[in-house]
């Protein structure tokens, strides 16, 4: 029987960036798949990807293409992606159908962390990561039971603002994640720089953020260690702001039914045409603020 990782195609580029022990930052696809629309979604995969050979590292945008889990999708991939409709949304659960049926998709958080890890990529870069849904509460994204288990710097804006901020936080402290804060002594809120929760700890160098890794993981913890970085200053939303487009964003999903995967990518969009595409603007900039961070952490554990 073939192994998970017979199945990877890795571009020649991070491979070679692999075999020598260069700086290499795993990027997630549902943003291009799920999470924008075209072409913003391919725009931004290409400007992430960007600021992440500016430092000096090697992008490693993971996907699913015909069956094949692609670890560096080339240009033309990253266009297929973002223009095919109707393509699957990947998490850890959904690979082996994935595999045995040729599905094309996105890697989510859980799935590309999941790719990251059997690739031996440690540093990992997105928007935000899933958590605990306010409504129902036992819906729980599998990006959190994934940040648990899988040893991996873990770059974000925090949890989607659409999200139980605080009973993500309490979800990541009893599985042990250290909620690392770049340079902020709070939990972002995605689009805001604050949403009053504490970090577990607050750093403001990226040597740091490696030293408490390296730390956590000698320790025996096979956690991830959770980095969040807040948008910069003219990019943030007020919180009040979103707050009252995710109330109505909630009650329009409610009312036409959405379930399940659905939930998040209606309700992103329904925020951003509730706060004028001011949302999307800063989902964008938050997106490149990542990579860029994932890319300096990276860079500095390469060397």
């Amino acid at each position: 029987m073939q192994t998970f990782t017979d199945s990877f195609r890795i571009s020649d580029e991070v491979k070679s960036a692999l075999a020598s022990d260069k700086a290499v930052v795993a990027l997630e696809s549902t943003v291009i798949t799920h999470g924008l629309p075209y072409p913003e979604n391919v725009r931004i995969a290409q400007e992430m990807e960007a600021e992440v050979r500016r430092l000096g590292a090697v992008p490693a945008t993971i996907g699913m293409l015909d069956g094949l889990v692609h670890v560096g999708l080339n240009v033309d991939q990253l266009e297929k992606l973002a223009r095919t409709k109707g393509l699957h949304k990947i998490s850890r659960r959904d690979f082996g159908p994935a595999l045995a049926l040729n599905w094309s998709g996105g890697t989510t958080v859980a799935g590309t962390m999941l790719v990251a890890n059997h690739a031996r990529i440690r540093v990992f870069a997105t928007g935000g990561i899933g958590g605990v849904h306010r409504q129902p509460i036992y819906d729980i994204s599998p990006d959190l039971p994934e940040l648990a288990r899988t040893p991996m710097i873990v770059v974000c804006a925090g949890a989607k603002a659409i999200l139980d901020l605080s009973a993500t936080l309490e979800y990541l402290e009893t599985a042990s994640v250290p909620v690392v804060g770049y340079q902020t002594d709070e939990f972002p809120a995605f689009y805001s720089r604050s949403s009053g929760l504490g970090v577990s700890v607050r750093v403001d160098t990226p040597d740091q953020v490696i030293a408490i890794a390296r730390s956590h993981w000698g320790a025996g913890s096979t956690s991830a260690v959770l980095v969040v970085n807040p948008l910069p200053d003219q990019s943030s939303m007020p919180r009040n702001d979103i707050e009252r487009a995710v109330q109505d964003a909630l009650v329009e999903a409610e009312i036409k039914g959405i379930r399940g995967q659905a939930v998040t990518p209606f309700l992103l969009s329904h925020v951003s045409y509730l706060t004028g595409g001011a949302s999307l603007r800063a989902n964008l900039e938050l997106l490149r603020n990542n990579a860029r961070l994932g890319a300096a952490i990276s860079m500095q554990l390469s060397e």
